[in-house]
């Protein structure tokens, strides 16, 4: 086992806070700034009401006046810069781990893919970066200064003092009351937003089935009744909230009179002077803006806390692969052994002790009754799915030596499904990259695609959706076979690659695989229909996640019509 060092068992997340730690000293050296001239204000009464009034002086008012404006103008600056600060702190926590975060739910998302922690980890980053920028962050940072507030104001009479430290433990069990309240109604509000979203994401990507089949009331109904339940849980929390800061802008005020008050009453006995009177007030509430700015925007905290767990948890158990040794462009050579794989989503294993072999300048085409683990192997070899037991090779490396996209980049990937992505046909082709022109035309001839998209309104420039607008399912799988094709992959893995195509698309895919056999790649086809197969050299029959057969391609075929026909007899002598 690797020895854990101390900088490896610091939770990701603070070690990504550590990098603003610059910054924090900054918003803490702000900070102290603008609570220091927070005292102009009571000072500044203080000599008006004992020396200006005193001495009836009109020109050391107007110096005081000078003096004052400018110490308020120089902290008003201040506190704006710190705001700045904070903003800036919280966009680059953001960008810091977007990348990390963005490959951690792609990881996870691909062996689990209805996995929540994953589906909510880029909300989490936001939420924690929100509280960044909310105004409850200056809060807490003004947070210390309350003690000192008001222990100024005990100098100023112990009477006084103890009115504003009662005021303050009431308002920080109005806090405490409000976490306690408010911490059910808003984790089961985002639990159910997230619910709702990934609802609607899916009934959105289906829009053509929910529409064609009369399901858009029945589809509306399920998630509106998602959304209504969370809409119903916030407007609870923040009940709670409004209603817990209203309280406690009225006991501010109170307190502010009752500040005023009980000062005049021990002017009126000559305890204190009338500028001390009203400093105190000013005082009292400056020690209390913070706790009042913390209950204000509790609901911005406690998401952003709940984000910050729930992220630490996920990226904790999604750590960050080390970076592998850059491989060369491997031989196109497939070796797999023993291969064992469980789904995503647990049970019993989808594939058990396959093995074969890819030589380059080869296809394998990989046959068998639904459901026997066809698109199963094509993940596995892949390594969209992780192996239980056995191994796959490409060009004798493993397939976690090459790591992330570099393993993709000498694949050419066609699932059974294809999806296409927000942006241009070309763009879609270069695999969202920057288009290299020669490379996405190549590829577009090799899929015999290159006719079809220029017929489009802009041509490589066509602008498509994930929802696949515009395209029909022949165009989206010739586009799909293009972007298989981008960047000379070693290794072609497609999952029923004509399923979509007619008789033109059919023969060109035939000829893109000879070529591609012919210039020393190897192939990996995954079929139900037999013109797939014409084109390989050897098939893999799968039943019920198990090698049945292996083998050159017409030697199989006649195994299976022996076997057939043996059947067939058996029945008919029953």
């Amino acid at each position: 086992m690797a020895k854990m060092t101390k900088e490896s068992s610091v939770p990701e997340l603070r070690c990504a806070l550590r990098l603003s730690r610059g910054g924090l000293v900054a918003v803490g050296a702000f900070s102290f700034f603008c609570n220091l001239l927070m005292l102009t204000g009571p000072l500044y009464m203080m000599q008006v009401y004992d020396r200006v009034l005193a001495a009836r002086s009109v020109e050391t008012l107007v110096a005081l006046s000078i003096l004052a404006g400018g110490l308020f103008a120089v902290m008003g600056f201040l506190d704006a810069v710190r705001g700045q600060i904070l903003v800036r702190l919280g966009a680059g926590f953001q960008d810091g781990l977007d990348l990390r975060v963005f490959r951690a739910a792609l990881a996870r998302l691909s062996r689990r893919p209805e996995d929540a922690a994953a589906l909510s980890a880029s909300r989490d980053l936001e939420a924690v970066q929100k509280v960044f920028a909310s105004p409850v962050t200056a809060s807490l940072f003004d947070l210390p200064w309350t003690p000192l507030f008001l222990g100024l104001i005990f100098l100023f009479h112990p009477a006084l003092g103890w009115l504003a430290l009662g005021g303050g433990a009431v308002l920080v069990a109005l806090t405490a009351l409000n976490r306690h309240l408010s911490a059910a109604p808003l984790a089961e509000a985002s639990r159910l937003g997230a619910e709702a979203e990934r609802s609607q994401q899916i009934l959105l990507a289906e829009s053509e089935t929910v529409s064609a089949l009369g399901m858009s009331d029945a589809a509306f109904r399920r998630w509106h009744a998602l959304r209504r339940k969370g809409l119903v849980r916030g407007t609870e929390a923040a009940g709670l909230n409004g209603g817990m800061g209203a309280v406690t802008r009225v006991l501010r005020l109170v307190l502010q009179s009752a500040m005023l008050g009980l000062g005049a009453w021990l002017v009126l006995h000559q305890a204190i002077g009338a500028g001390v009177m009203i400093a105190a007030s000013i005082l009292m509430g400056r020690a209390l803006a913070p706790v009042e700015g913390i209950i204000a925007h509790w609901a911005t905290l406690v998401r952003g806390r709940q984000g910050w767990t729930r992220l630490n948890r996920f990226l904790t158990e999604e750590p960050a692969p080390a970076a592998p040794l850059s491989l060369p462009r491997p031989a196109a050579r497939l070796e797999v052994e023993g291969l064992t794989v469980l789904p995503p989503a647990g049970g019993p294993p989808v594939l058990r002790g396959i093995g074969f072999t890819v030589a380059p300048g080869q296809a394998v085409g990989v046959i068998g009754p639904s459901g026997a683990g066809k698109s199963s192997l094509a993940r596995a070899v892949t390594g969209v799915w992780a192996a239980q037991a056995g191994h796959v090779r490409l060009g004798g490396a493993a397939l976690d030596q090459y790591g992330g996209d570099a393993l993709g980049a000498w694949l050419g990937y066609l699932p059974q499904r294809v999806t296409l992505f927000d942006g241009t046909v070309a763009e879609n082709i270069a695999r969202l990259g920057t288009p290299d022109t020669a490379r996405v035309l190549a590829a577009a001839e090799q899929a015999a695609a290159h006719e079809m998209i220029l017929s489009l309104p802009h041509g490589y420039d066509t602008r498509v959706t994930a929802l696949g607008a515009q395209l029909s399912g022949g165009q989206i799988q010739r586009i799909g076979l293009a972007r298989a094709f981008y960047g000379d992959p070693v290794l072609l893995v497609l999952d029923e690659p004509d399923a979509s195509l007619d008789a033109e698309g059919t023969e060109a895919l035939r000829a893109a695989l000879r070529d591609h056999k012919a210039r020393g790649g190897a192939a990996v086809i995954v079929a139900h229909r037999p013109s797939a197969i014409q084109d390989c050299d050897r098939l893999l029959v799968l039943e019920a996640g198990m090698r049945r057969a292996f083998g050159p391609r017409d030697e199989i075929l006649r195994q299976m019509v022996r076997n057939h026909a043996d059947i067939l007899r058996e029945r008919g002598a029953a």
